[in-house]
């Protein structure tokens, strides 16, 4: 049985309500991404088909709260902030467990951004303070490489944009944060002679001075996309408009078995069309 069965008819962006809208800082980046992508998921409830969850990160992350609370109840700097020069404590703050998510309502730390109807959200791992009050956004990231970490690779321009969005938030939240993030890699090794029920992680801290120039703009640039009724164009860089595109041209070539069906048909060519929904029987069935 398939666990994934669109359209979702759920928290989707109507242009005609009042109501303020969540924006979270995943869709952020998901629009950042593929703004395709994107409106068909938060306009026409056409998401992604989800992927598997990363237990065994998650599991990192827990155990990293965890050794940060320890000393978060003691207001004591962390072995690794000591190590790496970070004049700072894990913050103590009556909304921590809310910006965490720790009660799993998968919501974070939020602000009201009033020019778009929108709250925007995003789930921290951690703050960290420094003695003047000023805050320091902090990001859990789980790995196994040989490598030598660093920021540098493609897929990790969505870590700088994810802890800058936090940044962004807590600064409209009214706190003074600082541009500087701290990414705390935990990084399992993979040369032990044997596995003997246990991995073994080198821990490090790596700096990353962010910008959250671009956010505001982003936001009001979703809420146009959002409101318009055209479909935006493919994504040359989207691998799941490229799988689309590759789709219906497989699909225009090679005959079908017949399987009469009721579905929406969205009529629109690979530039962005206007909606158009209706039920119709179909001899072939499309996916796409």
């Amino acid at each position: 049985m398939s666990y994934y069965n669109p359209p979702r008819f759920k928290n989707l962006f109507d242009p005609k309500s009042k109501q303020p809208f969540v924006l979270s800082r995943s869709k952020i980046d998901s629009f950042i991404k593929c703004p395709r992508c994107f409106y068909l998921d938060r306009r026409l409830g056409l998401g992604e088909p989800p992927m598997p969850s990363f237990t065994l990160n998650d599991a990192v992350d827990t155990l990293m709260k965890k050794e940060f609370d320890i000393l978060r109840a003691k207001s004591m700097r962390h072995a690794l902030m000591e190590k790496y020069n970070i004049d700072a404590v894990p913050l103590v703050h009556s909304e921590l467990a809310n910006w965490r998510d720790d009660n799993h309502k998968y919501l974070g730390a939020t602000t009201f951004h009033k020019k778009t109807n929108f709250i925007i959200s995003g789930i921290v791992d951690d703050v960290w303070v420094a003695p003047d009050k000023t805050l320091f956004i902090v990001d859990y990231k789980s790995t196994s490489t040989t490598k030598e970490i660093s920021l540098d690779d493609e897929y990790k321009q969505g870590y700088k944009r994810q802890v800058e969005i936090y940044q962004w938030i807590f600064r409209q939240k009214g706190f003074k944060v600082s541009d500087t993030a701290y990414f705390v890699f935990a990084n399992a090794q993979k040369n032990n002679e044997k596995f003997d029920g246990k991995l073994e992680f080198l821990v490090n801290i790596i700096a990353y001075k962010g910008s959250d120039n671009w956010v505001e703009s982003t936001i009001e640039k979703i809420r146009a996309c959002l409101e318009n009724d055209t479909i935006p164009d493919y994504s040359p860089n989207c691998d799941f408009c490229k799988y689309r595109l590759a789709g219906q041209k497989l699909e225009s070539k090679t005959p079908a078995k017949n399987n009469s069906a009721t579905i929406i048909k969205q009529t629109e060519t690979p530039i962005g069309t206007k909606i158009k929904q209706k039920e119709e029987k179909l001899t072939k069935q499309s996916l796409f």
